[in-house]
């Protein structure tokens, strides 16, 4: 029975782990203790093992190296903090409340058009502040009320807002992607790259989702009435706003092209941004009303958030920064707009440090207790369990994905997404290179899998978040006078299931095509297609330093004698030497 203990040691320990989880013991505690219990255990009973068990009590010392080498001297995990702190400075400072009105100004004549803009500021807070907490209480706050004020259905409002707050997860800056990136030894910089398709794809399906409702169940989400409309109309004064701007960036395009090449494109699209807003902030200044008050309110809100994606990751993309560098400049991008709009206080940075520190210790103590178990778990092989059980499995690479999709999607109704990427991924990662799976490939699609951790009950954080901002009794709408009726936790559960759905359809888009991921790479070069030319070189190939030309003597003409060889001249030595 002992023996049989030690040689199954791998499996006992997995299972261990997810019962102290299930208990309902902290992570990063359970992670450490089971893995300092085991390691116990584990040198007992290594004579019994066969073989199996490869532990002894001088392999604690390698814990300091172990904490160091991973985690403190970790330089990707710094980017964890500079994020958060950059999103929790921008949802303090109100960016979300003024890009929810701007944008829900813009949609709101047509049926949907809160939804819309819903989903279109859930992804740029998503590339913003990467935090699903701060995306889904924004806009909890304050587009729900909105919602159920002008007769929104209760499920579907619910179900878009908090959806809108899980795109945080994939699409970057996103932290659960360098977590991940970490986990699997990859770039955190082509994880973003390889996320960002589809992120902005999942978004789109999400719209669509939103146009078939308002078409199959029009009463289910009305437009805004012309009263609300409070910024009226000037869509064509935006249209030609945006048309300036383009010439303008075309213009300063064919200018740049000469001196600057490849980077002329870019140069070019920033000074036509940076015009259209010159332009709106003298309109608005000035009052010329030389564009309507939506045109000027949508390039004055938009243009400063989409500057700090671009100061982000464009730099991140271009390769001008790391991301931990991008992560910084971010954070100084964050306080710069609330300094513009007058909201940077004392009190708001120490609350960001605060939040920022919480969620930093919060990561660093599960890495640091993941560190403990996988010593263990790889001394007593544990690894070569997993890789053996995963690389078994019917249908090779499909099979393998199949299961490990499944397997993710319902341990993810008992873990979030930090446990999962800490426990599970490093699992997993050997199994898939094994079977030549690419690893970025493989890490972005576990967070797309990841996000339904946050909406799938019972322990959807997500969805957590929205019930504690939405109102639980009847109250009076200060803009309306009527009562308006509380939002129930089944509405917001049964809320979630069709965007679970259209997540789980990403997932199937992301392993049927794979070339929205793989584009990372950059264009493939066909091998057959190089070409190596080598110059000539003057005097080298013409026998001009007493080498016979290259490729040998030439060959002599039909029915011709072989010429003579080529005899260098000899310098004459009795006289100086000559620089002419």
């Amino acid at each position: 029975m002992i023996e049989l203990i030690a040689q199954n040691m791998a499996p006992i320990m997995f299972v261990s782990l997810i019962v102290f989880l299930l208990i309902g013991y902290p992570v990063a505690f359970s992670l450490a203790a089971n893995g300092l219990l085991f390691f116990f255990i584990g040198v007992e009973l290594a004579p019994l093992s066969n073989g199996t068990i490869n532990l002894s009590w001088p392999l604690l010392y390698a814990l300091p190296d172990r904490f160091y080498g991973g985690v403190m001297a970790n330089e990707t995990l710094l980017a964890i903090p500079f994020f958060t702190f950059m999103g929790i400075v921008l949802e303090r400072s109100g960016m979300a409340e003024d890009l929810l009105d701007t944008i829900g100004q813009l949609f709101g004549p047509i049926r949907g058009g809160l939804a819309y803009a819903v989903i279109l500021v859930g992804a740029l807070l998503a590339a913003t502040t990467g935090v699903v907490a701060a995306s889904v209480i924004a806009m909890g706050l304050i587009s729900l009320p909105i919602m159920l004020r002008y007769g929104y259905d209760r499920r579907l409002a619910s179900g878009v807002i908090t959806a809108s707050g899980t795109l945080a997860q994939i699409i970057p800056p996103s932290l659960v992607l360098i977590v991940l990136a970490d986990q699997l030894g990859r770039s955190v910089g082509d994880m973003y790259k390889g996320a960002l398709i589809p992120g902005l794809v999942l978004t789109g399906l999400y719209m669509g989702y939103i146009l078939l409702m308002s078409i199959v169940r029009p009463k289910s989400m009305p437009a805004l009435p012309p009263e609300a409309r409070t910024l009226g109309h000037g869509v064509l004064s935006l249209i030609a706003a945006l048309l300036f701007a383009a010439v303008v960036g075309y213009a300063a395009y064919r200018y740049l092209e000469p001196a600057h090449g490849t980077n002329a494109d870019i140069l070019g699209a920033m000074v036509g941004v940076i015009a259209i807003y010159a332009v709106a902030i003298a309109d608005k200044g000035l009052n010329v009303n030389l564009m309507s008050r939506l045109a000027q309110q949508v390039v004055i809100v938009l243009i400063p958030p989409l500057a700090l994606v671009f100061l982000v990751l464009g730099t991140i993309f271009l390769g001008i920064a790391t991301p931990t560098e991008g992560g910084a400049m971010g954070a100084v991008g964050a306080l710069v707009m609330a300094a513009a709009k007058r909201r940077l206080s004392l009190d708001l940075v120490r609350q960001a440090l605060a939040s920022t520190t919480r969620l930093s210790s919060f990561v660093l103590f599960i890495l640091i207790g993941s560190r403990v178990f996988s010593l263990t778990f790889y001394g007593v092989n544990g690894h070569l369990w997993v890789e053996h059980l995963l690389t078994s499995l019917p249908g090779g690479e499909v099979g393998f994905l199949i299961v490990v999709n499944v397997l993710v999607f319902f341990l993810a109704f008992f873990l979030d997404f930090f446990e999962l990427a800490f426990i599970i991924v490093p699992l997993l990662a050997p199994a898939a290179d094994k079977l030549g799976i690419d690893l970025i490939w493989f890490g972005v699609l576990l967070g797309v899998n990841m996000q339904t951790s946050f909406m799938h009950p019972p322990f959807g954080f997500a969805l957590f978040y929205l019930r504690s901002v939405a109102a639980r009794v009847p109250y009076i709408d200060k803009i309306t006078g009527g009562k308006i009726a509380p939002v129930t936790t089944g509405q917001i559960y049964w809320g979630a299931v069709p965007f679970v759905a259209i997540q789980i359809l990403m997932i199937a888009l992301t392993i049927t095509f794979p070339a929205m991921v793989m584009h990372y790479k950059g264009k493939v070069v066909d091998p057959g297609t190089i070409e190596i030319r080598v110059p000539e070189l003057p005097g080298l190939g013409g026998g001009g330093l007493g080498l016979p030309p290259l490729g040998g003597p030439p060959a002599p003409a039909p029915g011709g004698t072989q010429p003579a060889p080529i005899q260098p001249a000899m310098p004459d030595l009795s006289q100086p030497p000559s620089f002419n």
